[in-house]
């Protein structure tokens, strides 16, 4: 299946039905009186986030969706039906905007949620709704009250516990590959990782969900490389597990140019908690690595750890980090805050 986080989408919900101008005709019955029923009301659009969706890929072969058309009256006062909904369902941590792509409408981020998006119009009233004690025979009705139209962007945003960032071939897919069962595309070439991926590890008995998105370079801010749009993946992540590959031969400069991107980027994801790992240390000899790490020490402003996920060197002490901070930021967010106008006998 393919990726598609971002899909521009047409919606009409649907009219309401036109009241009925009707008159009883009955044998024996010379004045039977105004008879015509109400139109029936359009169907709505909404938004429901599901589960077992992880792409918006559904949305890149069908843009239009249109809402049923209530039924129109009938006459011996038979209303008509209600148009049927339209139901547009999306994964858990969809963004929807409105047409500029800007102003935030809603976001769907746990499964179940849903969201009207555009209400179907009232049907009208038939001639029976306006017979009046001066006006027995009214000969007029409502037509039913229009649709609304409106053009709406999907963005998804994943959904994940951890994610990864580094620079491309910082080894982030392999990492990913080794604790998931995640098979990502593995290559030596830049930008190996097109499109975001996600993965389930555990360790201790506890399970966890992992974002790996393309990696950065310089100027991805102003669109460099494949940009730093697949950022806003790892925006709701609790940590982030920054790779430094040990093949640069500076790597805190490597460091520095992927911070320089997510602070550009913006959103709070530079104030996130982040680990640092030296990945790809295999490669190195003893006193390379020493060296390597102290420089990397310095520019983060914490001991890195050292990882190589092809040998399995500190794979568990990364994933045991990780767990962690996931936890710690969860216990966090679960405390009550202290009511500081509770009242307390002691005061």
């Amino acid at each position: 299946m393919k990726f598609l986080d971002q899909a521009k989408v047409y919606i009409r919900s649907g009219s309401g039905g036109a009241g009925c101008v009707s008159f009883h005709r009955a044998k024996f019955q010379e004045f039977g009186g105004p008879d015509g029923g109400n139109g029936g009301k359009g169907g709505d659009v909404w938004a429901e986030a599901v589960d077992g969706l992880n792409t918006l890929i559904d949305y890149r072969y069908q843009q239009h969706f249109k809402a049923q058309t209530g039924v129109h009256g009938m006459g011996r006062n038979r209303d008509g039906r209600k148009g049927d909904d339209i139901i547009l369902k999306v994964p858990a941590g969809t963004q929807i905007y409105e047409e500029d792509n800007e102003t935030l409408i809603c976001d769907l981020q746990e499964t179940g949620e849903r969201f009207l998006l555009a209400r179907g119009g009232n049907g009208g009233f038939g001639n029976a709704h306006f017979k009046t004690s001066t006006n027995q025979a009214p000969r007029r009705a409502n037509p039913g009250q229009e649709g609304i139209e409106r053009t709406i962007w999907l963005r998804l945003k994943l959904i994940a516990d951890a994610g990864l960032l580094g620079l491309p071939n910082a080894g982030k897919s392999t990492f990913l590959a080794t604790v998931t069962r995640a098979k990502p595309k593995i290559a030596d070439y830049p930008f190996t990782t097109l499109h975001p991926n996600l993965g389930v590890a555990s360790i201790d008995g506890r399970e966890f969900i992992i974002a790996d998105i393309p990696g950065l370079i310089e100027g991805a801010h102003e669109g460099s490389g494949i940009g730093d749009r697949f950022l806003g993946h790892v925006e709701r992540t609790n940590v982030l597990l920054h790779l430094v590959s040990a093949r640069n031969d500076n790597v805190a400069e490597a460091y520095r140019t992927v911070r320089t991107e997510v602070e550009a980027y913006g959103h709070g994801l530079s104030d996130k908690p982040e680990i640092v790992a030296l990945s790809q240390v295999d490669l190195l000899q003893e006193d390379e690595r020493a060296e390597k790490s102290v420089a990397l020490m310095h520019v983060c402003g914490q001991v890195p750890l050292l990882l190589s996920s092809a040998t399995g060197e500190g794979v568990e002490t990364a994933l045991r980090s990780l767990v962690r901070s996931i936890e710690g930021l969860r216990q966090e967010a679960e405390e009550p805050e202290p009511d500081e106008n509770r009242w307390s006998p002691i005061e």
